[in-house]
């Protein structure tokens, strides 16, 4: 039992990154979690508050830097919550990662020797997203701002230009913040749930330059949006502008009323040959480059010849199932979300894929009603679950299909280390894993494994 007290000055040397971006150091055999600190950093806290075999500290000093430590790009860097490892080299983010999947496959998975692929990584890691979300609010000056909430409140840090983000963010808030200074319109203040503008939604299409701005108000309408709507057409690309009403006390974003101001309504955007419909609700991967490298590692992974039938699970809008159907004889989609279900059938018309069929509803449910019923088997199941991983009765159910090979996409190597072991016991083998950064800077990581049914 450690007898630190808050404020206590401690010394450590970090020695791992936590799955939320702190770094990890120990002082006799005490864990300590320090935020904005690098693998190898000798450094000053202050201690913040302790539990019984951890506490959490504040970096006061660092005493030696540690050879992987960087100047962070982004001024806002350490106060906003964004991006957790800026202060550490790009090269230096993907060897944690490919750790990291190797250290949960093994000692949660309980795999020996893993034949790891090496990470997929950015040769320029700055300016891949192609969403953001910025929320509106006042300084203590009582200017108006955009920016992102700082780490862990709901503070905005002033910022209209995220390194991560294109740079036509700056451009729209700033028309937004002129037409908002010039006729009186107020930023939403979360605690009296008054104010009319809320978040500012920007997204941009990588391969076809197309922008959509929707803007998220607490009210029926936006005064003189016309205007607006003139000011924000003279940013080049600009496609697709909206409202979208939000009148409810809430941190969820979005409301699901949009009122559609200028253009059809979303815009489009590829990956690889497949083409997008993206609306203001529909998901989409943020990183277009690299979802490009994920999903062909996926199709590689899937070892399609024209001839099987194939089973993608979570699917989304279709981004994966459109992008096996180049090859497979027959792909089945399967997702909860019936807005994504829409969108993934009109993204099948709109590339005349025909040779795939969409279902609403869990997987776990679809999957063995269609394959009891209707006796539909599988050659390959891809699975691309949230965060927690995939459901039990869906591996079960994954376990009885008994397809030859099921890849695996994740956006969390530890639950996915619990699902592989799942299988493993249950006649299959693993045969690659992959690590792909879709998030640099901050301490995400995806990662593509390959199971294959042992004969």
């Amino acid at each position: 039992m450690a007898d630190w007290k808050k404020n206590d000055i401690i010394e450590t040397i970090i020695e791992d990154i936590s799955e939320t971006g702190e770094g990890i150091g120990k002082t006799h055999g005490f864990t300590w979690f320090i935020k904005d600190t690098v693998i190898g950093d000798k450094i000053e806290a202050k201690v913040m508050k302790t539990k019984k075999s951890y506490g959490f500290a504040r970096l006061e000093r660092i005493i030696t830097p540690s050879p992987a430590r960087i100047e962070p790009r982004c001024p806002v860097a350490r106060q906003c919550g964004g991006c957790q490892l800026q202060a550490m080299s790009y090269e230096e983010q993907l060897k944690y990662k490919e750790r990291k999947i190797y250290n949960n496959i093994t000692r949660i998975g309980g795999f020996k020797d893993i034949p790891m692929l090496p990470i997929m990584g950015m040769d320029d890691p700055w300016r891949y997203r192609n969403k953001a979300q910025f929320p509106w609010g006042v300084d203590k000056e009582g200017n108006i701002i955009a920016g992102f909430y700082a780490g862990r409140s709901h503070t905005i840090i002033g910022c209209d230009d995220c390194l991560l983000g294109v740079e036509e963010n700056r451009e729209v808030l700033q028309r937004i913040k002129t037409h908002m200074e010039k006729h009186g319109l107020s930023p939403y203040d979360e605690s009296s749930h008054k104010g009319l503008i809320r978040h500012t939604l920007i997204r941009k299409g990588f391969k076809t330059g197309e922008i959509m701005v929707c803007q998220v108000i607490n009210g029926r309408g936006l005064p003189h949006k016309e205007e607006l709507v003139e000011s924000l057409l003279q940013i080049p690309g600009m496609t697709s502008i909206s409202l979208n009403i939000n009148t409810e006390q809430t941190n969820v974003i979005l409301g699901n009323k949009v009122e559609n101001l200028h253009g059809p309504g979303y815009i489009t955007d590829y990956i690889g040959e497949v083409k997008y419909r993206i609306s203001p609700l529909s998901f989409y991967q943020v990183n277009p480059v690299q979802t490009e490298k994920l999903y062909g590692t996926a199709l590689e992974y899937a070892g399609l010849t024209g001839g099987e039938v194939v089973w993608d699970l979570y699917c989304g809008i279709g981004t994966i199932s459109l992008f096996l159907a180049q090859k497979a004889k027959k792909v089945y989609g399967v997702e909860i979300v019936p807005q994504a279900i829409e969108d993934a059938r009109e993204n099948a018309r709109l590339n005349g894929i025909d040779n795939v069929e969409f279902f609403v509803g869990k997987a776990e449910e679809v999957l063995p009603e269609q394959f009891e019923k209707n006796h539909v088997y599988a050659d390959v199941i891809v699975v691309d679950p949230p965060r927690k991983g995939c459901d039990e009765m869906c591996l079960e159910t994954i376990v009885k299909m008994a397809p030859k090979r099921v890849v695996y996409v994740s956006c969390d190597s530890a639950t996915l280390a619990r699902d592989m072991r799942y299988l493993a016991d249950r006649g299959y083998e693993v045969v690659k894993v992959r690590g792909c950064d879709m998030f640099g800077w901050s301490s995400h990581v995806e990662t593509v494994c390959l199971l294959s049914r042992i004969k």
